[in-house]
């Protein structure tokens, strides 16, 4: 599929462009990207907050995913109280609000639908295999990872490829997620597929201390 013209003034983060384009072209905000996402979920993925926040302005309803990835708490908190039941139910694009909520760092949205019963060991259902706490940590979310650990998220679990949380957090040089972790019980000796620890991914990163911790 094709880029969209909205689509590629989200990317370029042009906020006077999307906006002037889309006074005139509304129907445009509806359309699917090239991504498979609305253009509100790809303004989220793309970290373009203003573009964001133009989007929610002009639409006149958002989804529960949406929601979730832009922190609409309000917006969240109704739709679960409409319909319980859809709280781990999955995106176009194959996540969960949980999930969605986890890795853009929305930490009042996430503590809610754990709250409200949102599976912490749910996986995307997308080839990735993705869990919230992947997302957590790959965002360097680090209350919302405690969370996550403190209402039964499994810290050892693997997502595609045999990557862990630690992996993840240790490639990413994220020290204050590593020691919870490895404080709640992660291993350092499990493999990802190809052969490689956190350490090594650490030291390829240039974090050569964190490398020497997490050696054994």
């Amino acid at each position: 599929m094709q880029q969209t013209f909205l689509e590629e003034l989200i990317i370029a983060g042009d906020e006077i462009a999307v906006k002037d384009y889309l006074l005139s072209n509304l129907s445009a905000i509806n359309e699917l990207t090239s991504h498979g996402v609305s253009p509100l979920m790809l303004s989220c993925y793309f970290k373009k907050p203003e573009i964001t926040t133009i989007l929610i302005e002009l639409l006149d309803e958002i989804t529960l995913f949406e929601a979730s990835a832009a922190g609409k708490f309000d917006v969240v908190a109704h739709e679960i109280f409409k319909k319980p039941e859809k709280i781990n139910d999955y995106s176009d694009d194959g996540f969960t609000a949980l999930g969605l909520a986890a890795y853009f760092g929305r930490e009042e949205v996430a503590r809610y639908l754990v709250l409200k019963g949102a599976d912490v060991n749910l996986s995307s259902k997308n080839g990735y295999h993705v869990f919230p706490l992947h997302s957590a940590v790959a965002g360097n979310h680090l209350n919302i990872s405690r969370m996550l650990i403190e209402n039964g998220a499994i810290v050892n679990v693997a997502q595609m490829s045999g990557v862990t949380p630690l992996h993840s957090a240790a490639q990413n040089g994220s020290v204050e997620i590593i020691i919870l972790l490895l404080e709640k019980g992660a291993k350092v000796d499990i493999r990802m597929e190809g052969g490689k620890l956190p350490s090594d991914l650490a030291k390829e990163k240039g974090f050569e201390d964190i490398a020497e911790i997490l050696s054994f």
